[in-house]
């Protein structure tokens, strides 16, 4: 029977699910008491692994305290101010704004926003295009959702928003020909450091600094979509950092609060946050009913700390070391086509012959859920307290489930 949840990225008749329960560490339980290795850290957030009792115990006491009020105008609270104060000391850009939401969608449609404002007060209406890449992924809401590089997510959804174009991802000189065409009329290019949910891609040497050079040369913004990248998973504070890259806006979520509270935002650097506050009766007329959410932002100022005081961006080099030599191994043998990633994201491209739902579904029976990305990639993205035995699960898991696949399929 089909229940009353309609669930997000599902089919909408689909009556069967996973009943998780509980979590601990980089496991959770099913409702049947199965044990699974989360390879994925949930849906790419759960840097810090489950069950932190320290930040449910932040939570619990901010809202004794003051569970919700909002933060529009004239209002503020402790948490959201410390919270932003954390961020900017450890952002990508010096003399940092940070702007709160709820979700990296709500964060990229945030950062679009302010592209297109600080360029229109500085005098520049027509500044309106945001330039992104395919594949890649920015959300679901209609901005970030426009911006995103995966036709399938568009369809059936109507016109999307105007004034977005995409160029493929990594290739410099497509970049150049558009900005040599239209480089007058860019807000903003929008790229995340290592492409996520479009397919697991680090970017080609040399790459980013390009679109920061063709940004600077043009006069347009660079926003570094880091939903994914910020908060140790690459094992720096940023996607930004590990490249050497410098962003005028930075989006973040997931891995702030390691998602025990919804909580998302914008890293404003120095040239949108000039032209914002050049007009002292400038209103800024964007925001979120829970911009600054008080027990969100505790969670958040915990799992920063937490981050920080147990060395976890140490560990994602680590984690990542051994997860791709053990990937690069069952590449060696023959049973995946390649292995790519960067940090402690990884994924493994599979075989013509085979098909990454598949190859999941045998993982799963073998106690470890990874993330299937189109028909032929296989992501992992583990809690950052992984353990090197739950890293070596996932690789046996992965072997075991492809040599069962093919065997049905002989």
């Amino acid at each position: 029977m089909i229940g009353p949840f309609l669930h997000p990225f599902a089919r909408p008749a689909a009556t069967e699910f996973i009943d998780i329960v509980a979590g601990e560490g980089a496991v959770v339980t099913d409702a049947r008491g199965r044990r699974y290795v989360d390879a994925m850290a949930s849906l790419w957030y759960c840097n810090l692994g489950h069950g932190r009792t320290e930040i449910a115990d932040a939570v619990a006491a901010q809202m004794r305290t003051l569970a919700a009020f909002h933060t529009f105008e004239k209002f503020t609270n402790p948490p959201a101010e410390q919270l932003c104060a954390l961020v900017a000391e450890l952002a990508p850009v010096p003399d940092a704004r940070v702007f709160l939401t709820s979700s990296g969608s709500e964060a990229v449609d945030s950062a679009i926003k302010l592209a297109r404002l600080a360029h229109a007060v500085s005098g520049n209406p027509q500044r309106r295009l945001i330039v992104s890449r395919r594949p890649s992924y920015h959300g679901v809401t209609y901005g970030g959702m426009a911006a995103t590089g995966l036709p399938p997510n568009q369809e059936h959804f109507g016109p999307m928003l105007p004034d977005v174009v995409q160029v493929p991802h990594d290739d410099l000189a497509a970049a150049e020909a558009l900005f040599a065409e239209r480089g007058d009329e860019v807000a903003a290019v929008l790229a995340e450091p290592v492409i996520g949910a479009g397919g697991v891609h680090p970017p080609v040497p040399g790459y980013l600094e390009g679109l920061r050079a063709l940004c600077d040369e043009h006069g347009a913004y660079l926003v570094l979509d880091e939903v994914i990248c910020a908060f140790g998973r690459l094992g720096t504070w940023w996607g930004a950092e590990r490249y050497g890259v410098r962003p005028d806006l930075a989006t973040f979520a997931k891995a702030v609060t390691s998602g025990y509270l919804p909580l998302g935002g914008v890293v404003v650097g120095g040239a949108v946050r000039a032209a914002l506050e050049s007009d002292p009766d400038l209103v800024l007329r964007h925001g979120h009913t829970y911009s600054g959410h008080p027990s969100a932002c505790a969670a958040g100022v915990a799992a920063l700390g937490i981050t920080r005081r147990e060395g976890l961006l140490d560990r994602a080099v680590k984690i990542g070391e051994r997860l791709s030599a053990g990937l690069r191994s069952l590449a060696e043998d023959g049973h995946v086509a390649g292995v790519r990633g960067d940090g402690a994201i990884w994924a493994a491209a599979l075989h013509d012959d085979l098909s990454a739902p598949a190859v999941r579904d045998g993982m799963l029976e073998r106690g470890v859920i990874p993330r299937p990305i189109g028909t032929s990639t296989i992501a992992f993205c583990p809690p950052l307290v992984i353990s090197d035995a739950e890293v070596d699960q996932c690789v046996t898991a992965l072997e075991e489930a492809v040599v069962a696949a093919r065997r049905q399929r002989s």
